[in-house]
């Protein structure tokens, strides 16, 4: 039997909601080992002088405890 945990991460770019996920993925695999999945629970943006000047994500990243 495995015993999976799960945190959640807030991460942003500049560039998508696809780059702010692999920051997230990428910033919690230097802490975090045996990262199984990254479920994005939610998106959203920054509007600065309306237009996008960054987008955010909420991430839940699963991981396997040995």
């Amino acid at each position: 039997m495995s015993i999976l945990k799960v945190v959640e991460i807030l991460a942003d770019s500049k560039k998508s909601w696809e780059d702010a996920t692999a920051s997230a993925v990428k910033k919690a695999s230097k802490s975090i080992n045996n990262i199984k999945s990254a479920y994005v629970q939610s998106q959203s943006v920054v509007v600065d002088s309306g237009k996008v000047s960054a987008y955010r994500v909420n991430v839940k990243i699963t991981f396997e405890v040995k």
